[in-house]
């Protein structure tokens, strides 16, 4: 088989769950579902209004509404049971392996409901590069290099004997075929459980099996998996990511959640009930205290192993709030309990396996937490309601029609409204011309070279604002960085001045991560109120454009700027660095230094190295990012209106034979009266969601 060949999968094809009880929950996106698809209508009117090219927008427009998918990125401690509620979630209470191998580090991304062309694949899976498995291999991944930098030979050396232990098991599975594995996708045009299991899960008797049959063969490569299903209980596309546990050897799990969570404006952090958070899980409270708090979700699972859930869950629920207190995590998140086992046991066939403590846990937590408004369900429906599965995704349903929902379909609307200005002051002139006037147009090519400076011009403009906004960025970035070493330094020196050697001295880092979030805020609001002038500034030159040009005097005529790009949150921030490393690596670091001037100088260079990266992060990639998504926006914008205005400027050279064929669908005082319902319908909508922003 061919790496990039499309295959089909082994065996059936495994339905999904589709119980009418797996709706609760979702009436918000039910009603965004239902906004998305008054809006497509409108689209559509507008095509009888504009002819071939309107259309040939509007279906773009309509397609950009579809395939708009927004995720939701799962993380978690390790045996939080954070698999088993994504399964659930799904309607599949066996798709994902529940149990893998400690080295897994494949982020699942569950694709629901995604539009897709017959013969695309509905499973991929990507291997990790050659180049990330030599970094692994031969530096120790960021354990590794953070043992180099420190002189940690001891726990450089027990890296290394891990790595070769992984990497003798993984060639002794592949043989020849692992070199050329590396960097390579398999595809595959149906999706089974087998086929999962072999990518993401991690088995032990491999001897035995058939070499295409082996459970977790590609496992320990596999970087990534992308799964294509059908849920009809959620009324749109969506993606859920699933990540592996952040705390490992490595690290590698840890920079893997960070990406994920770069691709997600939602965040469901996965508790167990038996371990709840704690001090230990500051990984954990590092990544989500760099998300907006309204954007992140926490859920307690496995209360079903509660023996008293009625009255432990209220003493758990204070104690990882007074923990995310202690540690600078988000504040007042939403906390939701419930158990991942009772929702997959409600979407069996029968209740009758269900383990006897769990029963009892569950009868204690109905007792407590049933109302009124349950007391017509049926026992699935029932156990499915008692497992938190509809909370949490009532939870998701609000943060997505409140957040990314509503900027697509603001985004969407606006361009709506240009489409039909366009169309509209394309009719007036055409009108104008059916009915003999004459009509004074700005000559083809003198249009286009006026476009092309107006281009040029406003996209300097955005260049020059960019270039100011991102120069003071970088200089409170980098004065942030140096007082935060410059006063862990001070510290340092006056621990040993007071207390000596002999005691580990301790600074936690944090102090740098606010700095540098404030800085990064800061930024956020410059870049959206740059663009905003300068989007706004385009804006009034192309309605300007459209007066001189054509000389067409058009009634609600405006050109709608676009909104500034959301800003992705700076993850990067929750990344480990050594002073968060309060352990007994820290302990062998300290034991190594001699003197106050090699524990001052070794100090300062490695926290200095150690935070060099996430400052290059934040001023460079991500500072780069932002830059494009803000041209981006300003490109298309006016791409689209140089669309429109060529298309009125070639509509002025036509006949007026052909001119009637275009464009003359119905009497001209119809066609006023469509446009001003549009028109109006759009207005309105715009504004109803810019006041329910404010």
């Amino acid at each position: 088989m061919k790496m990039e060949e499309l295959t089909k999968g082994d065996g059936y094809k495994v339905p999904a769950a589709h119980h009418p009880f797996m709706r609760l929950g979702l009436e918000k996106l039910e009603e965004f579902h239902d906004e998305v698809v008054d809006l497509e209508a409108t689209l559509a009117d507008v095509v009888k209004l504009g002819g071939a090219d309107a259309e040939k927008k509007s279906t773009r427009l309509i397609k950009q509404l579809r395939a708009f998918e927004p995720s939701i990125t799962m993380i978690g401690q390790i045996k939080s049971g954070k698999t088993s509620l994504v399964n659930a979630m799904v309607g599949r209470p066996n798709l994902l392996p529940a149990d893998v191998n400690p080295w897994t580090s494949v982020v699942t991304s569950l694709h629901l409901n995604a539009p897709m062309a017959n013969d695309a694949p509905t499973a991929s899976f990507q291997f990790f590069s050659q180049g990330e498995w030599d970094h692994l291999i031969e530096n120790g991944g960021r354990i590794g290099e953070l043992s180099s930098r420190a002189g940690a030979d001891e726990e450089l050396e027990k890296v290394r004997a891990q790595i070769s232990e992984m990497r003798d098991k993984t060639k002794a599975r592949l043989g020849r075929k692992f070199e050329l594995l590396l960097g390579q996708k398999h595809s595959y045009a149906e999706l089974t459980d087998d086929l999962v299991q072999r990518y993401v899960c991690m088995g032990d008797d491999f001897e035995d099996l058939d070499e295409e049959d082996q459970q977790g063969r590609f496992a320990d490569i596999t970087k990534s998996a992308d799964l294509y299903l059908s849920a009809k209980s959620i009324p749109m596309p969506l993606c859920i990511r699933d990540t592996p546990g952040v705390n490992d050897t490595f690290m590698m799990r840890e920079q893997i959640t960070i990406n994920a969570l770069r691709e997600s404006r939602i965040c469901v952090v996965v508790l167990s009930a038996h371990q709840a958070l704690s001090s230990m899980d500051m990984g954990l409270i590092r990544l989500i205290a760099n998300v907006k708090s309204r954007e992140v979700i926490i859920f307690v699972n496995r209360i079903d192993e509660l023996s008293n859930p009625a009255e432990q869950v209220p003493e758990i629920r204070d104690s990882i709030l007074q923990t995310l207190k202690d540690n600078n995590g988000p504040e007042n998140p939403e906390l939701i309990f419930g158990s991942a086992y009772w929702a997959n046991i409600a979407l069996g066939e029968t209740l009758d396996d269900i383990v006897a403590e769990s029963a009892e846990a569950m009868f204690n937590w109905a007792e407590a937490s049933l109302s009124a408004e349950t007391a017509g369900m049926e026992i699935n429906e029932l156990v499915w309601h008692l497992s938190g599965v509809p909370q949490l995704y009532r939870a998701l349903s609000d943060r997505i029609s409140e957040g990314p929902g509503t900027e697509i379909l603001a985004a969407s609307r606006k361009r709506a409204l240009n489409l039909v200005g366009g169309v509209r002051a394309s009719s007036a002139m055409v009108s104008m011309r059916l009915d003999g006037d004459s009509v004074d147009v700005m000559p083809h090519d003198q249009l286009i070279a006026h476009l092309d400076k107006l281009e040029a011009d406003n996209q300097k403009f955005l260049s020059d604002r960019m270039d100011i906004v991102f120069q003071q960025f970088s200089s409170r970035i980098d004065q942030s960085h140096k007082r935060f070493l410059d006063r862990a330094l001070e510290s340092l020196l006056q621990h040993l001045e007071s207390k000596g050697e002999q005691e580990v001295w301790q600074y936690s880092p944090d102090g740098l991560r606010m700095l540098l979030r404030t800085s990064y805020q800061v930024m956020r609001r410059n870049v959206s109120s740059t663009c905003d002038q300068v989007f706004a500034a385009a804006s009034a030159d192309l309605a300007d454009t459209y007066r001189t040009a054509f000389g067409v005097s058009v009634d609600n005529f405006s050109i709608t700027p676009p909104a500034a790009p959301e800003i992705p949150a700076p993850v990067q921030l929750g990344q480990t660095i050594a002073l968060d490393l309060q352990t007994s690596w820290w302990k062998g670091w300290w034991s190594r230094r001699k003197g106050y001037r090699a524990f001052a100088s070794g100090f300062y260079d490695l926290i200095e190295a150690e935070t060099a990266p996430i400052v290059d992060e934040l001023k460079v990639r991500q500072a780069a990012e932002i830059r494009n998504l803000a041209e981006t926006e300003l490109r298309d914008f006016l791409a689209e209106q140089r669309g429109f205005l060529t298309d009125i400027s070639e509509k002025s050279n036509l006949n007026k034979e052909d001119l009637k064929e275009i464009f003359g669908i119905t009497a001209q005082q119809e066609r006023e009266e469509i446009f001003d319902y549009i028109f109006e319908e759009l207005s309105d909508s715009t504004a109803a969601h810019a006041k329910g922003d404010a």
